[in-house]
């Protein structure tokens, strides 16, 4: 077998396991943004589930929840998409709240508190699987939505849709 031979079939055969690597990836996606796990079991919760009491609601009352991180970069437009919601907000830290003047300036004369370091409190409570991360509370202490919001415009379509 000649090297230009042998080089061909490596070649397809390495082209026909990237194909199915591509497909498992390709379902798994799929399954993933259809609620299941992709493996026949059911999915995971994210956060609390809806109707559910709200962990902490003597604490925090009734309103938006945000959980972010400080190095995560989509958290800090989705902190001041949320500023402009007009609705009673707490912005929660895993760690400390980012330095500089946001959490000053968006605190709480915009109706937001900002708590930070609550990666074992809030998170844990809230099972928080990754940031930015939203519960809307009612009025009743009830977790009404629960959802991860990966920009601004999520954040904006979860406020509408509630």
């Amino acid at each position: 077998m000649s090297f230009t031979t042998s080089a061909l079939l490596l070649s397809w055969v390495a082209i026909a396991l990237l194909a199915l690597v591509v497909a498992g990836l390709v379902r798994q996606v799929h399954a993933l943004g259809q609620g299941g796990s992709g493996r026949g079991a059911p999915r995971a919760a994210l956060g609390p589930a809806p109707g559910t009491p709200a962990p902490e609601f003597g604490r925090l009352g009734p309103g938006l929840l945000l959980f972010l991180d400080r190095d995560c970069g989509v958290c800090a437009d989705v902190l001041a998409e949320a500023g402009g919601l007009g609705r009673p907000m707490h912005a929660i830290f895993s760690g400390p709240a980012p330095d500089g003047p946001a959490p000053d300036e968006l605190g709480p004369a915009a109706g937001i508190t900002v708590l930070s370091g609550e990666h074992d409190g809030l998170f844990a409570a809230y099972g928080v699987p990754a940031t930015p991360f939203a519960v809307i509370v009612d009025e009743d202490g009830r977790v009404r939505v629960a959802e991860p919001v990966g920009s601004a415009q999520a954040l904006r379509e979860l406020e509408v849709s509630r």
